[in-house]
């Protein structure tokens, strides 16, 4: 089964920096976590009809995100 997902603006007229360099989904299928060049973090929630909405931004890294990796309880 083919299924598509059209592109979502979601910061307004313009758009922060953030070109994805690294991706990650958690376990429940419910959050994309984006890394990006930036130093940024993105946090996404992901619908069950595949429909992804913005959560939040983490701020703070000062060189790109090129790895991420889920902690085990």
């Amino acid at each position: 089964m083919k299924v598509s997902v059209q592109a979502v603006a979601v910061w307004g007229k313009i758009a922060p920096s953030h070109s994805i360099t690294a991706i990650m989904i958690t376990d429940d299928q419910q959050t994309i976590v984006t890394g990006s060049q930036e130093g940024q973090i993105c946090l996404w929630d992901l619908s069950s009809e595949l429909k992804i909405s913005s959560k939040e931004i983490l701020l703070g890294h000062t060189t790109s995100v090129t790895c991420l990796a889920k902690a085990r309880e």
